[in-house]
């Protein structure tokens, strides 16, 4: 049976497909129903990886809420479906349904949440622990359940480049946790948390040295 919101308005989109850059004028909003969709932010001379985005998540809201340029770029990594929604379609959308509206809320509170937490990382002086907390929070803000653990949409290049270390100590950490039994590498260069609440405790007794030393 066909999806009556995809035949209004659905679009099929292919890897590599930029749906919107940085600095562009905003005019439509992009609702993920299947595939997965990266989030660019240009830092500098480079572009790194803010989130990865997969089905139920939107993108592109604030541009046309607040009326701005877009802040950052979104490229398609896998082949998606998307709902593609204009200002005045959300407008009615919002006016017509507080349900809508509060899950819009409750989303860009959550995205909020997700840069303070970005900054806190950025912020870290020590490398590994950026590795850390930048799965964490990939794990926690846009993982997939699997039958396996939580799958991070993030490789081990794109964490790299997020965190500002580079591709040796993201391989150093990956190591030490499989090991661990903690987190593997999947086929096809993605992450699975194996065990995310034994992830947390790892963290909390590699921060222990640092509050006694505070």
């Amino acid at each position: 049976m066909s999806d009556p919101l995809f035949l209004r308005f659905g679009r099929e989109f292919r890897a590599g497909d930029v749906l919107f850059r940085e600095g562009e004028r905003g005019e439509d909003m992009y609702v993920v129903q299947s595939g997965l969709v990266q989030i660019l932010k240009r830092v500098g001379d480079e572009e790194r990886p803010l989130a990865t985005l997969g089905r139920g998540e939107f993108l592109g809201e604030m541009a046309i809420l607040n009326d701005k340029p877009r802040t950052a770029t979104a490229v398609v990594l896998e082949d998606a479906r998307c709902l593609v929604i204009d200002s005045a379609t959300l407008e009615q959308m919002i006016s017509k349904s507080s349900e809508i509206a509060l899950r819009l809320v409750k989303k860009l509170a959550r995205r909020l949440d997700s840069a303070d937490e970005m900054i806190q990382i950025l912020l870290h002086p020590d490398p590994k622990a950026r590795v850390l907390l930048g799965l964490k929070r990939h794990a926690e803000g846009f993982g997939e359940e699997t039958a396996l653990g939580v799958r991070v949409h993030a490789t081990a290049t794109d964490l790299a480049r997020e965190v500002g270390v580079d591709q040796g100590q993201v391989h150093d950490v990956l190591a030490r946790l499989q090991r661990l039994r903690i987190a593997s590498e999947d086929d096809i260069g993605g992450i699975v948390i194996l065990d995310l609440p034994r992830l947390l405790e790892f963290m909390e007794f590699l921060e222990m040295p640092r509050r006694f030393e505070g």
